[in-house]
């Protein structure tokens, strides 16, 4: 991935020489492990330790030889370790160190990606609660619906992203999986002793059966969580596009002094957090597709899933870090325009309420049929000016069955206000009391 979306402590797990490092560390245990069970003296084990070490540069030549990176890994690392580097990889097939490092560099890079996660969950749950008062117009198809609170709204991105965290986790626990059972799974040059003790050592779990590599459907769901966390930093970067058109200026990115907008229009702030977001999601999801098609190898083996792998892996873990610490700092610093969102759900003057004065009339003894009618050639023949209660008020076959104390109460917002507040605290928000509701004319106010 390009430096501009790598950030340092992501960037510093898929460092040129960490994956050699995770590699060292699996020789490691391994001679450690095979030592304790008498399978290679205690002195090279003693050795391996010690003096085990690898040399990129020195790797690198090997390799034009052996056309064989871990070859000429191995042959690196026995030779820094001297006579005893004999027993480095005692036993093993490359699969066994690469898909075992692999799983302790997948830990490691899902780590610092839970850390940007747990940053951005920190950050909505304490804007929805903030902002859970904050009355704005829900909106469907584009067009006004109900009312409903900014707060609320951020607490459905909230809860999502909590999802997409256990998804992440859980997949992070499926691939933390050593495997060491040698050529094509059959443990016929190393036993399962081994592999169990070199887990445990590493904190992995032994892989139940492998071919010759760890199977792949492991590596998929993990690269799925991934694009559906993308999934839902997209839909929440949509949800803030929209908020911040000229139309609505809802919310605003925050905008740093010296920041520019545009080359040919100084007036311009435009949302391209949300818009860098959008577009990186787009990566996840195409790299969870590349891994699916990474599951079906032929027989016990091939290696038409490593190429796929060495581009995938970095790529994901760096963009849903960086993309989700971006949001991040989003949310954080976003400007929520108050006063923009009464007024835009005053557009439509008070017809927000509609589906309140429906249930109001049918209460009275009118079928949902003939309510619904009443409402709605009310609402389409408002004039500019003009508000849903107001028309409701002079209606004869309305203010016939429902009184002005009704009509107030019923465009009151009071509903909505508690209900949502009984949401939000049900999912275990709480935010202060309500101040903004929508008055008996039909319009929203402070």
């Amino acid at each position: 991935m390009i430096r501009r979306y790598t950030r340092p402590e992501m960037g510093a797990v898929f460092a040129e020489d960490q994956r050699f490092h995770w590699m060292l560390q699996v020789e490691v245990a391994v001679a450690e492990t095979q030592a304790e069970l008498g399978l290679i003296p205690k002195e090279a084990a003693k050795a391996i330790r010690e003096r085990a070490s690898f040399d990129v540069r020195r790797i690198e030549e090997i390799e034009k030889t052996t056309k064989h990176d871990v070859i000429a890994f191995v042959s690196s690392v026995a030779e820094k370790v001297g006579a005893e580097g004999r027993y480095v990889h005692y036993g093993m097939t490359s699969s066994d160190v690469l898909d075992t490092a692999l799983s302790l560099q997948i830990q490691a890079a899902g780590r610092v990606l839970l850390t940007s996660v747990d940053r951005l969950i920190e950050a909505l749950k304490t804007r929805a609660v903030a902002e859970a008062h904050t009355l704005c117009a829900g909106r469907t198809h584009g067009m006004h619906a109900e009312p409903t609170s900014f707060g609320m709204k951020l607490a459905g991105f909230w809860t999502e992203l909590r999802r997409h965290r256990e998804r992440v986790v859980n997949a992070l626990e499926r691939n933390a999986i050593g495997k060491l059972s040698g050529a094509v799974g059959t443990y016929s040059t190393q036993s399962y002793e081994v592999e169990a003790g070199v887990c445990r050592r590493l904190g992995l779990k032994p892989e139940d059966i492998a071919t010759q590599v760890v199977p792949r459907d492991r590596h998929a769901e993990l690269f799925v969580a991934l694009s559906l966390l993308g999934g839902g930093l997209e839909r929440l970067a949509v949800e803030l596009r929209h908020l911040q058109r000229t139309e609505l200026g809802e919310v605003i990115e925050a905008f740093t002094p010296g920041q520019k907008g545009s080359s040919a229009m100084p007036h311009k702030k435009n949302p391209i957090s949300a818009e860098n977001i959008t577009g990186l999601s787009r990566l996840l999801r195409g790299y969870a597709l590349s891994a699916l098609e990474n599951i079906a190898l032929w027989h016990e083996r091939d290696i038409s899933h490593s190429s796929v792998e060495r581009v995938i892996l970095p790529d994901a873990f760096i963009v849903a870090d960086y993309a989700t610490d971006r949001m991040a700092t989003l949310i954080e610093g976003l400007y929520v325009d108050r006063e923009k969102m009464l007024a835009n759900m005053n557009l439509s003057g008070g017809s927000l309420m509609s589906s309140h004065l429906l249930l109001a009339l049918v209460d009275t003894g009118l079928s949902r049929e003939e309510a619904y009618a009443e409402v709605q050639r009310l609402a389409h023949g408002l004039k500019s000016g003009d508000t849903l209660r107001e028309a409701a008020g002079r209606d004869a076959k309305v203010s016939q069955r429902l009184s002005a104390a009704v009509l107030d109460d019923v465009f009151s917002g009071r509903k909505h206000q508690e209900s949502i507040a009984a949401a939000l605290a049900r999912a275990g928000l709480k935010g202060g009391s309500g101040d903004v509701h929508a008055a008996a004319d039909g319009k929203a106010r402070k």
